[in-house]
């Protein structure tokens, strides 16, 4: 177990029980956190814009492609 200040996990958003990397760089321990996929797709930033219509559209066009 490792404990990391209260006002070092804050900054770089870190949470208890949170997932991490942790690896050796040029003598130093670096700790990256490691974000739960399914809570980025629903808390994070959305950066493109589809609609229900559009995105039934392609997924009709991939079953197609894959089902023949």
């Amino acid at each position: 177990m490792l404990y990391i200040p209260k006002s070092i996990a804050q900054a770089v958003g870190l949470k208890e029980g949170m997932t991490v990397r942790l690896w050796v760089e040029e003598g130093k321990i670096v700790i990256e956190p490691v974000h739960d996929p399914f809570e980025l797709a629903l808390k994070g930033v959305k950066f493109a814009k589809t609609t229900f219509k559009e995105f039934e559209k392609e997924s009709e066009e991939m079953q197609s492609e894959l089902l023949g």
